[in-house]
């Protein structure tokens, strides 16, 4: 079931996201309807808060950001509970977006290289270190869960230039091609 993206301005992206256990109700069917929900606003990630959930679960699929030359695996993976646990190489500078924030691009810098600890959709718990843009979309979907969007990266001054932007947004004035919920 695809469902509305919440958008800027709602408080439930500024909470913590809460932890969950195996026995949360109907989490395949969470999950399944964030996959669907995503790829038909052509996100390629996805954080429940994002759908109104507060809990910590977010769901990415790089596929359609590598490229031939990239080094890196695309990933595919729902992360439950997870935690970065380390951050490292170079930091990167990459213009990112968000399905909460829509229409709006900035740079944004953040280190290529994570390792982090989270469970999978059959809460077996791994360790993994991804690279590339498939750590780039896994820590902005991250941040979502921190109660954190890709615009607390950016500077008072940047933030300032896009504060019609984000008016139009959280009032609900600023429509997308796919379902959104304001909190106006």
């Amino acid at each position: 079931m695809i469902l509305p993206i919440v958008v800027y301005g709602d408080p439930i992206l500024k909470k913590k996201a809460q932890e969950i256990s195996s026995e949360y109700p109907d989490l395949k069917s969470i999950v399944e309807n964030m996959f669907e929900t995503m790829y038909n606003a052509r996100g390629v990630g996805l954080a429940a808060p994002q759908i109104g959930l507060p809990i910590s679960i977010f769901v990415v699929d790089s596929t359609e950001m590598e490229d031939e030359e990239s080094n890196t695996s695309p990933v595919k993976q729902v992360f439950i509970n997870a935690e970065i646990i380390e951050f490292t190489g170079e930091d990167f500078i990459f213009s990112e977006g968000c399905l909460s924030v829509p229409e709006i691009h900035e740079n944004v810098t953040r280190k290529t290289k994570i390792t982090i600890r989270y469970k999978d959709e059959n809460f077996v718990e791994h360790v993994d270190t991804f690279e590339g843009m498939a750590s780039r979309v896994i820590q902005h979907e991250y941040d979502h869960i921190l109660g954190k969007v890709f615009i607390d990266h950016l500077s008072s001054f940047k933030k300032t230039l896009l504060k019609g932007k984000l008016s139009d947004i959280s009032t609900g004035k600023k429509t997308t091609f796919y379902k959104t919920k304001s909190n106006k």
